[in-house]
């Protein structure tokens, strides 16, 4: 089989490659609507697809929540690279970075639920997503360790965690818009060194 003959039998149809877009992008405007727990037969049919159809593109509600993901990567990864440049020091970078990460976070109503699941299922579709984030957290916090602005014990994954809890109580019933605040508060109380002010968040 000629080279160019081969590329082309690997490359999608371009229909499956048009219906995924257009999946991806209703499912976008339907989770914002309702949260992740709406109904992936629902978004079939307001994309105008069967559910096979959906489920051959994303067989779990997390690979479609992945793939969401994926597209708000270009801008996280925008702001890591700038808080890297433009970060006073490292305990600010360390801040700014968590601030990122909230509102990653925050796509979708009851995103950190699956999150944190994804912690502990090495096969969820999130899991590589949510480890390569911990690794970011890791290098951010170690600076400031380093630069004595972090306590030592202070992991990574704990601050990622803690991210996830504060864009949790967001959502919660009891929760109002002074909550997100104190907890932020709370946790630069946590990880900071004694002595050292994080910069408002």
């Amino acid at each position: 089989m000629p080279e160019t003959t081969g590329a082309r039998a690997r490359r999608p149809r371009t229909d499956a490659q048009r219906n995924r877009t257009h999946i991806l992008g209703v499912a976008e405007q339907y989770f914002s609507e309702h949260g992740i727990t709406g109904s992936l037969e629902a978004i079939a049919k307001r994309a105008g697809v069967g559910p096979g159809t959906l489920y051959r593109h994303f067989p779990n509600r997390e690979a479609l929540l992945a793939a969401l993901l994926k597209a708000r990567e270009d801008e996280l990864v925008s702001r890591r690279d700038a808080i890297r440049k433009e970060a006073r020091d490292s305990t600010e970078a360390l801040a700014q970075w968590l601030d990122a990460l909230e509102w990653w976070a925050t796509a979708f109503d009851g995103l950190p639920e699956p999150l944190r699941m994804a912690l502990t299922e090495d096969t969820s579709p999130l899991a590589l997503t949510c480890q390569g984030y911990i690794t970011t957290t890791d290098e951010f916090l170690h600076a400031a360790q380093r630069d004595g602005g972090a306590r030592p014990e202070v992991r990574g994954r704990d601050l990622f965690l803690s991210v996830l809890a504060t864009s949790w109580v967001r959502g919660a019933a009891m929760a109002d818009e002074s909550s997100p605040p104190a907890l932020n508060a709370l946790m630069r109380n946590g990880w900071a060194t004694p002595g050292i002010v994080p910069p408002d968040r």
